[in-house]
């Protein structure tokens, strides 16, 4: 791709990002998130392979209708109430519409079917922009109007997705399949406490953001797209290889990782809301994703790719690790014991 055409695109998406987190008024939202949708077109097609094509198409098709219906909300809510303020968001037809546009912007079940498709057909830096940057906005309109939601149609939405996240990533072969039906599951972790705790939301978002962009740079660095290429990949760095598992159980929750810090303060928020049965269900769906974050991290480090005949394996490569790719999974390790002073910043 030429790289002032990379460069714009890049551009394009901080400034549509900036323009959407900052608006006040719908309008200005609402073409921060067509600014968004516009600039990361060219880096999902950048390939040129009829699956970057078809992952480029369907993600627009899906964007455009939900921004039709984000447009649609607002203006029968300005009809209405003669607001075109986002916090004054009060007519009953418009937060239900919000609500199913948000998310379908994100990949919430109902509206996930787009997601694993996209991510599969893109390269891993544009999947790691999907699954990461490309999820802020939306979040941010949903912080924004919490308290307009429509509360019973955001729960149900957020534990299907917590369960379909988990259950559809069971037979994946593909990693970068396994990672969308991951971050459709997470998500359900930070739609479900939205309305009582937004700070909760947003750590629960950042380390979330931090253990995939460890996963994603470390996949990147071994050249893994499949469970068949990871269990190859071990020969290329024997330690990132090693590492790497311990990302992906960070990822899945288990302390004393990072990962286990947003699940524990969210089971703890909703059993204060009174909502212990919630939190039960939710925890019990997350071990459905624990079983494929081992099984990936069985791939990973503990398994050998069969071969009948010989061939001469890539043993520890002169390729180094960047220093970002370092930083963010010794963050992803280590983070849970700084628990506290997380507490204080936010």
């Amino acid at each position: 791709m030429n790289p002032q055409a990379k460069l714009i695109s890049i551009l394009s998406l901080l400034l549509g990002t900036t323009i959407t987190i900052s608006s006040n008024h719908w309008a200005m939202a609402w073409t921060g998130l067509e600014i968004n949708t516009l600039a990361i077109l060219p880096l999902i097609s950048k390939p040129h392979h009829p699956r970057a094509i078809e992952a480029a198409t369907k993600y627009f098709l899906v964007q455009a209708a939900a921004s039709t219906l984000l447009l649609f909300s607002c203006t029968t809510n300005a009809l209405f109430t003669g607001q075109w303020d986002i916090t004054q968001l009060t007519h009953p037809i418009s937060c239900l519409l919000l609500t199913t546009a948000i998310s379908t912007k994100l990949g919430l079940v109902p509206f996930h079917f787009w997601f694993p498709e996209v991510l599969q057909g893109s390269s891993l830096m544009t999947g790691l922009l999907l699954a990461t940057a490309m999820k802020f906005p939306p979040i941010t309109l949903f912080l924004l109007t919490s308290s307009s939601l429509n509360y019973t149609l955001l729960t149900i939405m957020a534990i299907a997705s917590a369960a379909l996240g988990g259950w559809a990533g069971l037979n994946q072969t593909q990693i970068r399949k396994i990672l969308a039906f991951s971050s459709i599951s997470h998500l359900g972790w930070m739609t479900i406490i939205i309305i009582y705790n937004h700070k909760l939301t947003l750590i629960t978002f950042y380390l979330y953001c931090m253990m995939t962009a460890a996963i994603f740079l470390t996949l990147k660095t071994t050249k893994s797209l499949k469970l068949s290429s990871m269990m190859a990949a071990w020969t290329k760095i024997p330690s990132l290889n090693a590492i790497l598992m311990l990302t992906l159980l960070s990822l899945a929750g288990l302390p004393p990782l990072t990962g286990f810090l947003p699940k524990w303060l969210i089971i703890q928020e909703l059993t204060k809301q009174g909502m212990t049965s919630t939190a039960t269900i939710i925890a019990l769906l997350s071990l459905l994703g624990l079983f494929f974050y081992l099984r990936l991290a069985y791939c990973a480090t503990i398994t050998l790719p069969p071969n009948s005949a010989n061939y001469m394996k890539q043993w520890q490569t002169n390729k180094s690790v960047n220093t970002l790719t370092t930083t963010l999974i010794t963050l992803t390790i280590t983070l849970l014991p700084l628990s506290p002073m997380i507490f204080t910043i936010f």
